[in-house]
């Protein structure tokens, strides 16, 4: 709770101390009555400690005291000097933890920047303290007496005042005794300051020299020009593949740092990284900086102190990037907004673009999201007006899309091809050897689940009541995880009779042997999991494909995500049905997206493109719609099933995950949470629906059993009070204690 509660005491939860590993640590003291009205989480307050009175940060209001209440000591009042952006971030914690459920340590760790021992660089310097007329006479000294190596130094230092402590004991070869010797004739100081690792000063600037086309720049003076009027919105930026969305959000970005504030621009992938760091660097040196996981925890932490004292104006990175503590934040873009990575995988389960904006609304700032494919959810909330919808409809210089071209795999099956390249693949990527080009094969590998399809005719085993596949467990299981529903592992396909019924395994790695195996004097690169666990190996990869040092670039689909590569004019889509009939509502959409991103990829230069989706579903929506790049034909299609099922965005769903080392525990806890919301539903006759307790998708882990319970609501709030009410439950009772139990709001994955 964040305010008062009339006459009822209120107690305050204070941390003193933000460093990481003490954010355990809470406080608890009383809440004076004229401060209760005021006093709000996030907060820095004064507050008694032993004999002293020092500064903290709340991080929960309570009306039950957890101590002995005449032990509670009040707080000494509300800090009035400024708002410091700690408070902010801890306020951001608090409507994390309960928009999406979990407990405020584990909130405030997830958005309170790094702040742990880490290795501190120092840079060391050496100071002239004299004049430049003393400094000469004592040269002239030294020289008589031979002193070669102090006069050197000096020599040096006569020309520039200071030098590097390291450049003096390197290039200069003097030694530190040497230095010493001139700092006890009090000649020279030697000084020390913080240095902060800077990730990006290896890149040399090529400059910047673009100009924006009369579509880029509409978009940019109306974001630009309701900026000016004090309007801040969230905007929805739905421009195809190529259409030059990165230079509308540089000139947008270098708008908001003209009026002295800074930004945020989120990218779903490090594998985006290079190419986007370089582009923005190219335009604005150093007052751009980085995070990613490869980074050590030094080089982040030294990110986030870059930040707070002002040293940059643009940080880059992935969903954690949100929680930079820029004090005058202006703007958050969100590229490639549909992406899944956006969701964390962590408590809490929060979506960045949802955050995002929560945190814009507190500073006043504006929020462009960036897709050629946008989620169903942001085009919704376009379509609704939550958003204000903005286009690009042509790619820059007006170069064509490309043409595209769907093979029937079952056809290849009945012409005796069993190799994952198709007939009219092979050829593509035989010409394009021919003429000096790069081809791109995708494996489509996202959401690989134990779906079962028939090679010979594409049926895929379906739950007749939910419209996603039935998932394969073991014994020969196939069961639906939105509704429970269960059936045997059919031997033959039901639909044709063939024996060619199971799951698709090929990878990357065997799909390099054969395409090597049938184009020997091809140069192939491979990226995927495999080839980029090094801190490097991502930019290395993509910089020798983009310098032309290979042919063909097999990957998952890390490739496919916004890389321009101009050499490549054909892009070969494999098994596009990996990602289509998983057991997840979202399959079709992941489909769509990935397809129509891939295809992206061929002619962005000056030769034309051309993309090959090979599937054994050929008449499906979402790979006829990804064919011929038309979003709004997908859309329409699709918000039509979300509708008549009552899936996201048209409603809302709460997963209620719990995990047991105990399987007989566990499903009693189940039972006691399905009950208890049962009750809660009925009374407050809430339109909420219940399925559930049954086995996750993957039942156990580790020796670790899971179960799950679901709701759909149209009332996102109405989810919201329903896993408060858990949460309230869980702490009075020692059987749903003993398990382990989470939430995950509008899930970006099936169960």
């Amino acid at each position: 709770m964040d305010t008062g509660t009339g006459c009822r005491e209120l107690y305050a939860n204070v941390i003193v101390d933000i460093s990481l590993d003490k954010l355990d640590k809470a406080f608890q003291y009383l809440v004076p009555g004229e401060l209760r009205d005021r006093l709000r989480v996030g907060m820095q307050v004064e507050i008694p400690f032993g004999p002293r009175t020092v500064r903290g940060y709340v991080v929960e209001l309570v009306d039950r005291p957890e101590y002995d209440v005449g032990k509670l000591r009040p707080l000494a009042g509300i800090a009035e000097s400024g708002v410091p952006i700690e408070s902010q971030l801890i306020e951001l914690a608090a409507w994390m933890r309960r928009q999406y459920g979990s407990t405020m340590n584990q909130a405030l760790k997830t958005v309170l920047p790094i702040k742990r021992v880490v290795r501190k660089v120092e840079r060391r310097s050496v100071e002239l303290l004299l004049d430049e007329r003393e400094a000469r006479a004592k040269l002239a000294l030294l020289e008589n007496r031979h002193s070669t190596a102090q006069a050197r130094l000096l020599r040096e230092l006569i020309e520039v005042k200071t030098l590097d402590y390291a450049l003096v004991t390197g290039k200069l070869s003097v030694s530190a005794s040497v230095v010493r010797a001139l700092e006890q004739q009090r000649i020279v100081r030697v000084t020390s300051s913080r240095a902060y690792r800077n990730p990006v000063e290896h890149l040399k600037k090529k400059g910047y020299h673009l100009t924006l086309n009369e579509q880029q720049q509409q978009v940019v003076d109306l974001v630009a020009g309701d900026m000016e009027k004090g309007i801040a919105q969230t905007y929805l930026l739905k421009g195809v593949t190529g259409s030059g969305k990165t230079e509308v959000y540089m000139e947008l970005i270098a708008r908001v740092i003209a009026k002295g504030r800074q930004a945020i621009l989120l990218i779903p992938e490090i594998a985006l990284t290079y190419q986007t760091v370089m582009r923005f660097y190219n335009r604005f040196g150093e007052r751009v900086s980085i995070l990613n996981s490869r980074m050590s925890q030094g080089e982040r932490f030294d990110q986030f102190e870059r930040a707070k004292n002002g040293d940059i104006d643009i940080m880059i990175g992935p969903r954690s990037a949100l929680f930079t503590p820029f004090e005058r934040l202006g703007l958050i873009i969100v590229d490639e907004e549909h992406e899944t990575s956006y969701k964390s995988e962590n408590v809490p389960r929060y979506h960045a673009r949802e955050v995002a904006i929560r945190r814009a609304m507190m500073n006043g700032a504006s929020v462009v999201l960036g897709s050629a494919t946008p989620s169903v959810d942001s085009y919704y909330q376009a379509v609704n007006g939550s958003y204000r919808l903005l286009r690009l409809d042509a790619r820059v210089d007006d170069r064509p899309l490309p043409e595209c071209e769907i093979v029937d795999m079952r056809q290849e099956l009945k012409r005796g091809n069993r190799s994952i390249l198709s007939d009219r693949l092979q050829e593509l990527m035989e010409e394009r050897l021919q003429r000096g080009q790069q081809t791109m094969l995708f494996l489509n590998r996202r959401g690989v689940s134990g779906f079962i399809s028939c090679r010979s005719c594409g049926f895929v085993v379906k739950c007749p009541h939910c419209d996603v596949s039935l998932s394969l467990h073991g014994g020969g299981r196939m069961v639906c995880h939105y509704c429970g529903y269960e059936d045997r592992e059919p031997k033959v396909c039901p639909s044709c009779g063939s024996k060619y019924m199971g799951a698709f395994k090929a990878g990357t790695e065997k799909i390099e042997q054969m395409v090597q195996a049938r184009f020997p004097q091809a140069r192939i690169l491979r990226m995927d999991y495999d080839t980029t666990r090094t801190k490097d190996s991502y930019e290395k990869i993509l910089q020798s494909f983009a310098n032309r040092e290979a042919d063909i670039l097999i990957g998952t689909q890390m490739i496919v995500k916004g890389h321009d590569f101009p050499g490549v004019t054909l892009v070969g889509v494999l098994a596009a049905d990996m990602s289509l009939h998983v057991a997840d509502f979202h399959s079709a959409e992941r489909t769509f997206q990935l397809l129509t991103q891939a295809v992206g990829r061929a002619g962005r230069g000056h030769e034309p493109g051309y993309a090959l989706i090979q599937t054994y579903d050929p008449e499906h929506f979402a790979i006829l719609a990804a064919k011929a790049q038309d979003y709004d034909a997908f859309y329409g299609q699709e918000i039509a099933y979300r509708t008549l099922l009552n899936y996201p965005p048209v409603c809302h769903m709460l997963l209620v995950h719990c995990m047991g080392a105990d399987p007989a525990v566990l499903e009693r806890a189940g039972a006691v949470l399905a009950e208890h919301l049962r009750g809660r539903i009925a009374e407050a006759h809430r339109e909420v629906l219940l399925v559930g307790p049954a086995e996750a998708t993957v039942a156990r882990v580790n020796d670790i059993y899971h179960r799950v319970l679901y709701m759909k609501a149209k009332d996102y709030e109405e989810l919201v009070n329903l896993k408060d009410g858990i949460e309230s439950l869980v702490k009075a009772s020692a059987l749903l204690s003993s398990v382990s139990i989470q939430f995950d709001f509008d899930p970006a994955s099936g169960f």
